[in-house]
């Protein structure tokens, strides 16, 4: 039987290898924490869920961030909570991690930009669909998509990025030997403890 790993028992441990494995997230295509789900809330007041690619993962300030078209449901989603909730699980390792907090949009300041400066031609491309994202469509062919010159200036408009602050994150680690899940809430420096599975 293979050993407990180092986290098993120790707070500390466990909340720097959800950092590292979120870390490896938007490093790591094939990694589980690659592409989170998103959860934001609607103007009704219902939770909406969907898929994001994690674009960064940073420790030492407590963020995640992604990016989006600031014409679609979540943009204006988050601008109206300024919240969000990311959730990933890897079923390899048996490791769920839950991470929420204030979210901010940028679209018009130096993060934006050097964030749209790194993204890939096809990213960009996907900036420029006419209509914007969730618009009814007559068929499901009824949009059209710039070419990669063009979508250098026709999709910068729409891109933005989203920095999470993370203010509460959730681990849980499956192990039959037993389960182990805790919770660490920022307010200045991490305070965490264990939690019933």
């Amino acid at each position: 039987m293979d050993p407990l790993p180092p986290f098993h028992d120790d707070l500390d441990a466990a909340r720097a290898e959800v950092w590292r494995l979120l870390e490896e997230g938007p490093a790591l295509r094939r990694n589980a924490f690659h592409m989170p789900a998103l959860a934001t809330v609607d103007a009704q007041g219902h939770p909406q869920v969907r898929t994001v690619v994690l674009r960064e993962a940073d420790p030492a300030a407590g963020a995640l961030r992604f990016h989006c078209d600031r014409r679609s449901d979540k943009a204006s989603e988050i601008a109206a909570s300024g919240h969000a909730a990311l959730h990933g699980y890897d079923s390899a390792a048996k490791i769920q991690i839950r991470a929420s907090g204030p979210a901010t949009l940028h679209s018009d300041d130096a993060l934006a930009e050097a964030a749209w400066a790194g993204a890939m031609a096809m990213s960009r491309i996907c900036y420029g669909a006419d209509p914007a994202p969730g618009a009814v469509l007559p068929r499901g062919d009824a949009y059209t998509l710039p070419d990669a010159e063009t979508a250098l200036t026709l999709g910068r408009p729409n891109f933005c990025a989203v920095v999470v602050r993370v203010a509460r994150l959730e681990f849980l680690y499956l192990d039959r030997r037993g389960h182990r899940r805790a919770a660490w809430e920022r307010a200045g420096n991490w305070r965490g403890c264990w939690l019933a599975p």
